[in-house]
């Protein structure tokens, strides 16, 4: 290129020295003039990058958000909290109404980096709006960027992941989730998932997870455990006019430590299976018709959402909980026309105290109780109820058991008790936890009574569904499909934006108990079995 005017055109450059941030217009302006800025920006890119040099530099919106989604899907983000923040802080800084950019000096903005963007932002609180997606919505479609010549897949895999992190009436994000399922579906099924930016070891698979697992279905440690099998590390190589690494997306230290941290995680699950087991044959709970299978679902569910090992007292708390409540339930079931039985069970309930009872031989405070049986039930419920930690516990679950009792009691035999026992798990969780003060404190509030609604009757949609999925028949069971999309959406607009006044952890422990009724409904038993398998047992 002969005739170029250096000097007006050295005026357009970035501050870094580069022309739009790219090694390419930068290497020609430096072998035309000998700029010892270019030469510094150069030197600069090819130290900086491992192996080959990426089309632009730098990219460091791109990287920190690649970098928290990562460790966040390899189960290892809560060892970066801060790390986190700062990346997550750096990229709402830079968050325009028109998106965001791969870099703060780059002039464009793109949907991948949006997309990522945004979903991340919105999971950790921060107020992003939808409508950025707007200008990247062209002709019933969304586009990467202006003059795009084909789709990405793996933009397309990000729009869909956002947009499934919806609040009530966000139009935009409805029309981005359903063009862009049916671009991976198509995609998908015709066996064309090759992309355009990123040679990575298993993205059909990665895709395909998403679309048979959506946000509302996706436990924490199902993830995980997926994208260690899907994850290349360091052999993922990117592409962008030439092949270049990401070391601080793709790198095996990463691979590493989220493996070791699974298997530790695996063998804290083994040896709490296995005290939950011994504490349900001492119960004798199979005779109250809960099976084995259905404790180790219980378990499952419960650690599938709460792995942390400092948390190992929420995971057993939910999985007994959970346990009694069926073993309850099909005892007052089996018992439906003689209400004195629930009667007597929330009146000896009451009447106890937390060392009232220290046998099974010795039911002490089993006041009117002749029912061998139900002698037995009412001492595994105190029992569950004597296992928390923490002082004046007790007293909580004993309220918590006694109001799902009552509430079990006003309704006919053949209707689902999900959404109480939701509640009951939610309860229990907090009480356990020692966050029972904030329950106490928050059981008036409205915005906490809003959690409990919108949980309570996600939860017992969901486990009508599941009713009639098993065949059982059931009277008045609406198509309630749409009415739970709603409810699902206003309970993640509580929970990770509205509710700032609750506890953190309070309210993403009602997340975690609907997604987990969402996932229950959303999957067959083989899958469950499945998954159970996989998490728990197969290293």
């Amino acid at each position: 290129m002969t005739g170029l005017e250096w000097e007006r055109l050295f005026k357009l450059r970035c501050q870094d020295g580069s022309f739009m941030s790219s090694p390419a217009p930068t290497a020609y302006a430096l072998m035309q003039t000998g700029d010892e800025k270019c030469l510094q920006f150069l030197d600069r890119v090819v130290h900086n990058s491992k192996g080959g040099v990426p089309f632009t530099y730098p990219v460091e919106i791109f990287e920190r958000l690649w970098v928290v989604d990562r460790l966040q899907r390899l189960g290892i983000s809560r060892y970066f909290t801060s790390e986190i923040a700062e990346c997550l802080d750096y990229a709402y800084r830079h968050w325009t109404q028109k998106g965001l950019p791969v870099s703060r000096d780059w002039p464009v903005n793109d949907i991948d980096d949006t997309a990522m963007g945004f979903r991340l932002l919105r999971l950790h609180g921060y107020n992003v709006s939808p409508d950025v997606f707007t200008h990247f919505e062209k002709d019933s479609e969304f586009v990467c960027y202006p003059g795009q010549s084909n789709q990405s897949i793996t933009a397309t895999y990000n729009l869909y992941r956002a947009a499934q992190i919806a609040f009530p009436g966000e139009e935009v994000l409805e029309r981005a989730n359903t063009y862009s399922r049916a671009f991976l579906y198509e995609r998908r099924a015709s066996g064309k998932l090759k992309d355009k930016w990123v040679i990575a070891k298993d993205l059909p698979a990665e895709v395909g997870y998403a679309l048979d697992f959506p946000w509302r279905a996706n436990l924490p440690r199902i993830e995980t455990r997926m994208y260690l099998e899907q994850y290349g590390g360091s052999a993922d190589v990117w592409i962008g006019k030439v092949l270049y690494r990401m070391p601080l997306i793709c790198n095996d230290l990463y691979l590493e430590a989220a493996k070791a941290d699974f298997s530790s995680f695996q063998r804290r699950c083994r040896l709490e299976w296995n005290g939950l087991r011994k504490w349900y044959d001492k119960n004798d709970l199979g005779a109250f018709g809960v099976t084995p299978e259905r404790a180790l679902r219980a378990y499952f569910l419960a650690a599938a959402n709460i792995f942390e090992p400092n948390r190992a007292a929420e995971r057993l708390a939910w999985a007994r909980t959970v346990v009694m409540a069926e073993a309850v339930s099909w005892y007052l079931q089996c018992n439906s026309g003689d209400g004195s039985k629930r009667e007597r069970l929330v009146r000896n309930l009451e009447n106890s105290g937390r060392n009232e009872l220290t046998s099974y031989r010795m039911c002490v405070g089993c006041r009117g109780l002749e029912d061998p049986t139900e002698k037995a039930l009412l001492y595994a419920i105190r029992d569950v109820i004597n296992l928390a930690r923490y002082d004046n516990a007790s007293y909580g679950l004993r309220e918590a058991w006694k109001q799902w009792l009552m509430s079990w009691t006003v309704k006919e035999s053949h209707e689902p008790c999900e959404g109480n026992t939701t509640l009951l798990v939610v309860r229990t969780l907090e009480i356990s936890s020692g966050r029972h003060s904030l329950t106490e404190k928050n059981s008036n509030h409205s915005e906490y009574c809003c959690l409990e609604r919108l949980t309570s009757s996600i939860c017992c949609k969901l486990g009508s569904r599941v009713l009639v999925q098993n065949g059982v028949n059931m009277e008045k069971v609406e198509d309630s499909e749409c009415q739970v999309d709603i409810e699902m959406q206003e309970l993640a607009r509580f929970v990770l934006q509205s509710c700032n006044s609750i506890n953190k952890v309070t309210r993403q422990t009602f997340l975690h108990v609907a997604k987990s009724c969402y996932y229950v409904a959303h999957c067959s038993p083989e899958t469950i079995d499945n998954h159970i398998s996989k998490v728990i047992f197969e290293d």
